[in-house]
C-alpha cells in the first residue's frame, strides 16, 4: 500500500513530497479502527508548528482531512461498525497519509457522516470548519447581537466564519480582495428563511483601497467598532508590503468595540506598548487561533468530538457551505500539494476510488 508522505531538505525546510511504500500492522488495537478512504483534503503542512510539538519524523504524513469506509474495528470499539461512513481529521503524529488506501485510526477522532452528506464537500472544508468553531465559540465567545470583523471574507476560512457567525445571529461585516470576491460575498444567501444577505457590509481592500476599512467599519457600527475581529494574517509595521491586502495590526485595534476580542492567526503577532495600552483601555483581547490543540491535546476531546459532529450536521442541512471543489485523481495529489505548500489559503480534494 503507497501513500503521499513529505520530507524536510535542505537548511531553509523546503519540502519534497514522494509516493511511498507503507504497511498496517497485523493486528488492530483494541480501539482503533480500520478506514478504506474514499476521498482526502490537502492542506499545507505545518513544518514549525510540528517541529515545536516535538514530532520529528524523516517521513512527514500528508492529507490529514479524511472520509472513509470503516472495514474493521478493535475489540474495545463502542462507536462504529463496519460498513458506516466515517470522517475525521487525522493527529499530527499519525504515521499514516491520509491518501493511503486504508488507514488505522483512534475512533476518538472520528464521527458518522450523514448519507446525504457529500464526501468531496466536508473533505474540503472540515478543517476550517474547526478553525471557525475554535475562534468564534472558543476564543471570542460570540453571542446573539455581537457584530464581527472577517478579514478576506471569502477563503475557505473566511466563509465557514461568516456563515457560522449569522447562523448564531452575529451582524457580519467582512473584506474582499477582489471584484470577483466582492460579488460573491455580497450575493451569499442563506439556503432556507429569508433570502436577506448574510454579509451585512463587504469592505473592499483591493487596489489601494486597504485604507478604508476602518473609517468604514465604525461608520457600519456607530463609531462603537466590532466586537470579534477574525483576521487571516496581520502586517506588523506600516512599512511592509500591502500587496496582498492584509490589514496592519493597529487597524484592527481600532475597530475592535470596548470588550472586543481579536483572533488572530498570526504565530508571531508583537504588540508594542501603545498597542497595549491602547487595548487595555478598551478592556479588549487577543487570543491567537491555533486549530490544530483539538489533536494536540486530549484534555478537551469530548468537546472536539462534538464540534466535529455538529459541523457534519450542519453541512449536511446546508447552514455551512463551503466552496465547491473538484475532486482530483489520485495520480495528481503530488502536484497538487506542492501548489499548496506554496500558496496555504487553497484546498484541494483527492478521490483514491474511481467510484466517488
Amino acid at each position: 500500500m503507497k501513500g503521499l508522505y513529505c520530507r524536510a531538505t535542505g537548511r531553509d525546510g523546503e519540502l519534497q513530497f514522494m509516493i511511498q511504500e507503507t504497511r498496517l500492522p497485523e493486528v488492530l488495537s483494541s480501539h482503533q479502527v480500520r478506514v478504506e478512504v474514499k476521498v482526502c483534503g490537502l492542506s499545507s503542512v505545518d513544518l514549525q508548528l510540528l517541529r515545536e510539538m516535538k514530532i520529528e519524523r524523516d517521513l512527514i504524513s500528508v492529507g490529514r482531512e479524511v472520509v472513509g469506509v470503516v472495514k474493521q474495528v478493535g475489540s474495545k470499539v463502542s462507536l462504529f461498525q463496519p460498513d458506516e461512513e466515517v470522517v475525521g481529521i487525522l493527529p499530527l503524529d499519525c504515521p499514516f497519509s491520509g491518501l493511503c488506501g486504508v488507514i488505522d485510526i483512534d475512533e476518538h477522532y472520528l464521527v458518522h457522516k450523514p448519507v446525504q452528506l457529500s464526501r468531496v464537500t466536508v473533505a474540503a472544508a472540515l478543517r476550517d470548519a474547526v478553525a471557525a468553531y475554535t475562534a468564534l465559540h472558543t476564543l471570542a465567545h460570540m453571542a446573539d447581537r455581537h457584530s464581527v470583523l472577517v478579514v478576506d471574507g471569502a477563503n475557505s476560512f473566511g466563509l465557514m466564519c461568516i456563515q457560522l457567525a449569522w447562523y448564531h445571529g452575529l451582524k457580519v461585516l467582512t473584506t474582499s480582495h477582489s471584484s470577483q470576491d466582492h460579488t460573491f460575498l455580497e450575493q451569499l444567501r442563506p439556503t432556507v428563511g429569508v433570502q436577506d444577505p448574510i454579509v451585512a457590509r463587504v469592505i473592499p481592500v483591493y487596489k489601494g483601497q486597504i485604507s478604508n476599512l476602518v473609517p468604514a467599519v465604525l461608520e457600519e457600527t456607530g463609531d462603537l467598532g466590532v466586537d470579534i475581529v477574525i483576521d487571516s494574517g496581520v502586517h506588523l509595521h506600516k512599512e511592509e508590503e500591502e500587496a496582498d491586502f492584509v490589514p496592519h495590526k493597529h487597524d484592527l485595534i481600532d475597530v475592535l468595540a470596548v470588550g472586543g476580542h481579536w483572533v488572530t492567526s498570526h504565530p508571531h503577532l508583537q504588540l508594542d506598548p501603545p498597542d497595549c495600552s491602547y487595548l487595555h483601555l478598551k478592556s479588549a483581547s487577543v487570543s491567537f487561533l491555533n486549530p490544530e490543540v483539538w489533536t494536540a491535546s486530549s484534555a478537551q476531546h469530548g468537546r472536539y468530538l462534538h464540534i466535529l459532529k455538529d459541523i457534519v450536521d450542519k453541512m449536511s442541512t446546508g447552514v455551512l457551505r463551503p466552496q465547491p471543489e473538484e475532486a482530483l485523481p489520485l495520480y495528481e495529489a503530488t502536484v497538487a500539494m506542492e501548489n499548496i505548500q506554496h500558496h496555504p489559503k487553497r484546498k484541494a480534494v483527492v478521490k483514491l476510488t474511481a467510484e466517488d
